[in-house]
C-alpha cells in the first residue's frame, strides 16, 4: 500500500479513538490504542523507534525515538500539550530528515476536537512541496 492510501487509516484511527476517549489522557494511552487499532487494520507498527543521526560520516546514538512508525513509512508524533508549539513541528521536520521519510502526523490528542489537533506534515513528498496541513 502506498504513503496516500495509509494516511486516510491513521487519521480515522485516531479520530475514533478520540471520540471514545475524549483529551485527558497520557501520550502513552494514545499511542497504545493507535497501535491497536492500526494493527487490527493489518498495519505493521513499530513504536519508539530509535533513529541514529548520522554526522560526518559517523553514526552517533543520541536518543531520538519515533513514537510510532507505520508501515514503515509514516511517522506518528503524540503529544498531550496545551497547543502544538514551533518544536513540536521541528521535532517531527528532524525526524522526517532522519528517516529519508516523506510523511508524518503531529497530533495532539489534548484538544476537544481531534480534527484541532491534528497535523499532516509533508517533506520530499515526491509531488509536494514541504507543508503543514
Amino acid at each position: 500500500m502506498n504513503v496516500e492510501g495509509i494516511a486516510p487509516d491513521i487519521v480515522d484511527c485516531a479520530v475514533k479513538i478520540h471520540r471514545g476517549l475524549g483529551p485527558g489522557l497520557l501520550e502513552s494511552a494514545y499511542q497504545a490504542c493507535l497501535t491497536h487499532d492500526l494493527r487490527k487494520r493489518q498495519h505493521e507498527v513499530e513504536c519508539e523507534v530509535p533513529v541514529p543521526l548520522r554526522y560526518d560520516g559517523v553514526l552517533i546514538e543520541v536518543g531520538y525515538r519515533l513514537d510510532m512508525r507505520v508501515d514503515g513509512v509514516i511517522v506518528v508524533e503524540n503529544k498531550t500539550v496545551e497547543e502544538i508549539l514551533p518544536v513540536h513541528h521541528a521535532q517531527i521536520l528532524t525526524y522526517l530528515k532522519l528517516t529519508s521519510l516523506s510523511l508524518g502526523f503531529l497530533i495532539n490528542w489534548h484538544v476537544p476536537l481531534l480534527r484541532d489537533g491534528i497535523k499532516r506534515v509533508v517533506l520530499n513528498h515526491p509531488s509536494l512541496p514541504m507543508t503543514y496541513q
